[in-house]
């Protein structure tokens, strides 16, 4: 039986990703800032684990406990929307420490046990706003394109050891907490300068009538990163993202 350790399961991608694993007989860890085992069916192969990705013995007493892994997933994140101009430094800093440094020390906890195996895969869950610039979430896309950038370079480094690295990029979902985490982190939505660009991309963001990633999507694109040794190192999950990233090729 193969194990799966996925950051951020509380809800969303990282939800339903756990739940598709299960259904399809792997043990799985869900690890989340708060455990709750209420949001999973109850399993005998389900271990959920506290993990906040920006506190070092967090993560090393959740890989300790979670034991041998096969494929590490790291989709814990949260959104931000501020125009760059007016984005706090806080929030900036907030968003690298989890989006991409959490990401970076959870791989660093795994990697050796992946490593002395010579078999694993890391799976990194970033966004298809690395592939299509978007205006008001320059930070937050930043923070997800040096994961990107991580990814790569760090595939190139263990493919030695028999280990794999893809990514992830889901597009635009309402069936997250995504935009209620980053409406809560939203600055400069009333400064004059920029009234008119986010009246207009707030109404493109309302508009439900156009492609949408849904959950089961990422989590198809997670068992195909995880299970198809053939699949390419960015896989676009959900319609919109398929689209953006046709537009790239």
């Amino acid at each position: 039986m193969q194990t799966i350790l996925i950051t951020g399961c509380s809800s969303g991608f990282g939800l339903e990703t756990a739940r598709y694993f299960l259904a399809r007989d792997w043990r799985v860890v869900a690890t989340m800032r708060t455990p709750r085992t209420d949001v999973l069916p109850a399993s005998d192969r389900l271990q959920v684990l506290a993990l906040d990705v920006t506190n070092p013995e967090s993560i090393r007493q959740a890989v300790e406990a979670a034991g041998p892994i096969d494929v590490l997933v790291n989709n814990a994140g949260f959104g931000a929307a501020a125009p760059a101009e007016i984005v706090p430094p806080a929030t900036v800093r907030e968003l690298f420490e989890t989006n991409t440094f959490g990401t970076i020390a959870v791989t660093q906890a795994v990697l050796p046990q992946f490593r002395e195996r010579k078999a694993g895969v890391v799976i990194n869950v970033t966004s298809s706003v690395t592939l299509k610039a978007l205006p008001l979430i320059a930070a937050y896309s930043a923070s997800k394109a040096a994961v990107n950038a991580f990814t790569e370079s760090l595939a190139a480094e263990v493919e030695q050891f028999g280990v794999r690295v893809r990514l992830v990029l889901p597009g635009r979902s309402s069936e997250t907490r995504f935009g209620d985490n980053a409406r809560a982190h939203m600055h400069g939505f009333d400064h004059a300068a920029y009234a008119d660009l986010v009246k207009e991309v707030m109404a493109r963001l309302g508009d439900t009538s156009s492609p949408l990633t849904h959950a089961p999507d990422v989590a198809e694109a997670v068992w195909r990163a995880a299970t198809d040794p053939s699949s390419p190192m960015r896989i676009p999950a959900g319609a919109d993202a398929e689209a953006w990233a046709a537009e790239v090729r």
